[in-house]
Order: C-alpha cells, then sequence, then structure tokens
C-alpha cells in the first residue's frame, strides 16, 4: 500500500433536517460525534447517503466549517463529497476542503452529460488538479455510475493515480459490481479501493482493499470497525462471527431503501422526528420502518452505545 492511501472505516454522514428542511445543526453534530466514538476512522459529509445534492454549496461549506471549529472531528477525519458538474464550484468546494486541512475530497465525476469517453473525463479531472495547483487535497474518485450514469473505468483510475500520484489516492466503488472492484484493485495498485458495503470488506482486504465506505456506517458502525479490526488482525473466528450480522443488518435497511431507512432508524432510535426529514425530490421517511426493521428492538438493544453495538469511548 502506498504511503499516500487512507485506510479504515468510513462513515457517509446523513444529513439531519428541521421541519423546515434547514440542516438541523445540533443533530448533525451529535450524529457525527456518536459515530466517531462508536468507531469510525473518518466522516464524509455530503455523499450521497447525506443528500449532497440537495445542499447548497454554502450549506455544505457550513457544515464542514461547523464540524472542524465544534471540536466534534478533527479537519483531518474529514473527507468531504465536492463533486458537481460546473468544474468552477468544483474546484471551490474542494479548494475548501483543502483550506480546511480535510483529509480528502471524494470526487463525483461531472454527470450531466451521458456516456462521456475516458478522454474527456480524463480532462475534467487534471483540469481540476492543475488549476488548484499547491491548494490540491487529496482526492477519492466516487463511482456510482447507477446514479450518475458516468463511470470512473478502471484504466482511467491507473491514469489519473500514475499522473497525479500525490493527489489521486483513492477510489469508492458504489457500483455494487465486485468485477470493477477487483479490476481497479488489480489496475491501480497506488489507489485505496473502499467497496461501498461492508459485507465485502473481508474479501476485499484480502484483495488489498483500504476498508470500507458504507451508508450503513450510520447505523452500524461499531460493528463495522470490529470487522475490520477483525481482518486486520487475522482473528478469523471473530470474522465469522460478525459476518452475518452485518450481513442481515444491511439487507434489512437497503430492503426500504439506504436514506429513508437510516432516518427512520435514527428517528426511532432517538425519538426525535427531525430525523424524518429528506429533502426533495425524496419524500420524508416512513417512521415505521425504524421501528420494524429490527423488531422495535434497535433502540432498547443497543441503548446508550447507539446503532452501532460498539463503544470506543
Amino acid at each position: 500500500m502506498s504511503n499516500n492511501q487512507i485506510c479504515g472505516v468510513v462513515t457517509p454522514l446523513l444529513t439531519p433536517y428541521n421541519d423546515d428542511l434547514s440542516i438541523s445543526e445540533d443533530l448533525y453534530l451529535q450524529h457525527a460525534a456518536d459515530i466517531l466514538t462508536q468507531g469510525s476512522h473518518f466522516l464524509s459529509p455530503f455523499g450521497t447517503t447525506g443528500e449532497a445534492l440537495s445542499n447548497s454549496t454554502r450549506e455544505r461549506m457550513g457544515i464542514l466549517e461547523l464540524l472542524a471549529s465544534s471540536g466534534v472531528a478533527s479537519a483531518g477525519q474529514l473527507m468531504p463529497g465536492t463533486g458537481l458538474c460546473s468544474l468552477e464550484e468544483t474546484i471551490a468546494l474542494t479548494r475548501h476542503a483543502y483550506d480546511l486541512g480535510c483529509a480528502a475530497a471524494m470526487l463525483l465525476p461531472p454527470f450531466f452529460y451521458s456516456n462521456p469517453d475516458d478522454e474527456g473525463l480524463y480532462r475534467y479531472f487534471s483540469q481540476l488538479i492543475e488549476a488548484m495547483g499547491d491548494k490540491a487535497p487529496k482526492i477519492i474518485l466516487y463511482h456510482i455510475p447507477q446514479n450518475t450514469g458516468v463511470a470512473i473505468s478502471p484504466p482511467l483510475s491507473a491514469r489519473l493515480n500514475t499522473a497525479f500520484p500525490e493527489i489521486v489516492v483513492a477510489y469508492k466503488d458504489s457500483s455494487g459490481d465486485w468485477e470493477n472492484t477487483v479490476a481497479v484493485i488489480n489496475a491501480a495498485p497506488g489507489l485505496a479501493v473502499f467497496p461501498a458495503s461492508e459485507t465485502v470488506l473481508k474479501k476485499g482486504m484480502d484483495l488489498g482493499a483500504a476498508g470500507c465506505i458504507s451508508a450503513t456506517c450510520n447505523s452500524n458502525v461499531g460493528n463495522i470497525r470490529a470487522m475490520y479490526d477483525a481482518v486486520l488482525a487475522g482473528d478469523a473466528a471473530q470474522v465469522a462471527n460478525l459476518q452475518p450480522g452485518l450481513e442481515q443488518h444491511r439487507k434489512a435497511v437497503q430492503n426500504v431503501g439506504l436514506i429513508g431507512g437510516l432516518k427512520s432508524l435514527k428517528a426511532a432510535h432517538s425519538n426525535d422526528p427531525r430525523w424524518l426529514n429528506l429533502r426533495a425530490p425524496h419524500v420524508n421517511a416512513d417512521p415505521g420502518f425504524g421501528v420494524n426493521l429490527f423488531g422495535g428492538q434497535a433502540g432498547e438493544r443497543d441503548g446508550a452505545k447507539g446503532l452501532g453495538g460498539h463503544s470506543r469511548r
């Protein structure tokens, strides 16, 4: 693994909203603190799970500044999503992440124009990096083609890492395509590759993956961190013990829709209905999901340790 690489368990944070759909800063900070206490190495504000594209650049910058100044998280624990279609706006968000001292920035490809080829995407990312000059943070390429309609291919990933080895250092694979994950690991050994599901954490790390960046870290991060630690330690018994629970939890939440399911689970656990709020075009979360997902026992079962089941306070 390259010295430039980042590794571990990364939580793409949910974004809680007040009833007027402004960002609920108190819930945001409490949730971030809980996730770190339960063992997440890093936080990734404003990814897909955080409804990033429903938030303005001003809001995104403001929450990053709040997190970094609140004492809840150090800037070095933050990996915000900064990718937009406009190169100028992407540069502004990404440079802001650098100025705050964030560990990295996670970049979607430009996603409106369909089927850009690798040459066009290379042009976009290289212009971005060159425009930032010495204010370019480490970059995580964010591959989620089912949402963006644009793939960040294994050859493109390898080319960007070769051209900018100090900057393009990681790749988040949210495609759900295991063969793509393996192809990126093989094509670009200088990249830290993060599958987007903890259910493949063990087999990913066995091939050289760096950890995972998973939506369900919002509800199960303690057990996900325990799995990461068990794989690193070579503790086969603990790995076998944890795997079924990770799969059950992920499947249960995914089956009702990750964002709405996670927010409903948070509302049931915290007894704070603000967690049910989502911004359009989503509809608000169904409060019944959180009550029913795990037999209505999530809050009682996990208590003060939160939904993750492990506390590292």
